[in-house]
């Protein structure tokens, strides 16, 4: 029994789909040996009722009878629903997708944006690169984003595993404890939406891959920080500011969100100038009660919540680290996806400190 209940979660973790491209011979040869190979593979093959929607979408006005034939073996252009678009197959479960090919499963996935997103906004969008770092609140954000298309490409840095303690603010599965937390993110990303890029950095962001995380392959539109290290968002931020990258970080505490436009404002003070003097090189050597002057220098106390100002005071005494809760994380997912998207789309210029308090906001 002890051998059967042995873990079996693999170190080698892939987060990247495989696509088969059935107008190619060889691509149709690969599927038909993974099938074969793999008696116990789940398929979910809903083809034609995803370009019967695609035909319905075009046609707002309404579609019905021989019309919808004539539409739908136009959109197949020749082709059998079965060699038709791109399979999708996602190994750490073992599932096996039909959808359509890229340009139309994007439009079609997206079209109920519409005209909160306009196409031309949504095209603009597709061009963009996000890096986020820390997955918390960024997981929240990662997923948004996800769901609205709200850029082409994410890049995640967490050096952390999913603990069960996570579960109160990370919706994930309870199988996924001991992944890394940018495998299970990037994962269900490529669930949502298998032609999003979407790059991991499984250490973390260091000084050593600073640049590769926002530069290297095309530099970062948008640094979102959710991190917990104090040195990191100092460093990241002045890595950010060297090279005109703006910064968004939501601290999931009355919805305050931190927005720093270093691309508009190159000579911009770091958080707002409130830490002035502070050598980020040796904040790392700070104990955590050494370190909780600079926090409150950054987030202002007097700017923070009755209930996190009382934890502040518990942590690593009856609590054991900052709380998070998933309403407040969510929120956070909400506000940094709509402002990323403001920003990338020019709609939104200013820096600031902003708050969405929901206590405030609905007494």
């Amino acid at each position: 029994m002890k051998e059967l209940l042995k873990s079996t979660q693999s170190n080698n973790f892939e987060f990247e789909p495989k696509l088969f491209d059935l107008s190619d011979e060889s691509s149709r040869l690969s599927l038909r040996k993974l099938i074969t190979d793999n008696p116990h593979i789940s398929v979910s093959n809903e083809i034609e009722n995803q370009v019967k929607e695609l035909v319905l979408s075009r046609n707002p006005g309404g579609i019905e009878g021989l019309d919808l034939k004539s539409q739908m073996d136009k959109v197949y252009q020749g082709t059998s629903p079965e060699h038709f678009g791109v399979w999708v197959y996602y190994a750490w479960n073992n599932k096996l997708v039909h959808i359509l090919p890229k340009e139309d499963f994007i439009e079609l996935r997206t079209n109920r944006n519409q005209n909160k997103i306009t196409r031309e906004e949504q095209n603009r969008l597709s061009d963009k690169i996000i890096g986020i770092i820390g997955l918390s609140v960024g997981q929240s954000i990662a997923l948004t984003l996800t769901m609205e298309r709200g850029c082409g490409e994410l890049r995640l840095a967490d050096f952390d595993t999913l603990e069960l303690s996570n579960l109160n603010r990370i919706r994930t599965p309870l199988y996924n404890l001991g992944v890394p937390k940018v495998i299970a993110t990037a994962r269900e990303i490529l669930e949502i939406d298998p032609f999003l890029k979407v790059k991991v950095f499984g250490d973390g962001l260091k000084t050593a891959n600073m640049k590769e995380f926002m530069l290297d392959d095309g530099k970062l539109n948008i640094l979102v920080d959710e991190c917990d290290g104090l040195d990191i968002k100092i460093q990241a931020r002045e890595f950010a500011k060297e090279n005109r990258i703006p910064v968004i970080m939501d601290t999931s505490d009355r919805g305050m969100l931190d927005v720093e436009r270093f691309d508009l404002e190159p000579e911009r003070p770091i958080f707002h100038g409130r830490v002035d003097g502070i050598d980020s090189a040796k904040l790392s050597d700070l104990s955590n009660p050494e370190k909780i002057p600079v926090i409150l220098q950054i987030l202002g106390f007097d700017e923070l919540s009755e209930r996190a100002k009382s934890s502040l005071a518990e942590v690593k005494k009856s609590i054991s680290t900052w709380p998070q809760l998933a309403t407040s994380v969510i929120l956070g997912g909400a506000i940094g996806a709509d402002v990323s998207r403001r920003i990338l789309l020019n709609q939104f210029k200013v820096s600031g400190r902003y708050f969405v308090d929901l206590e405030e906001i609905i007494k």
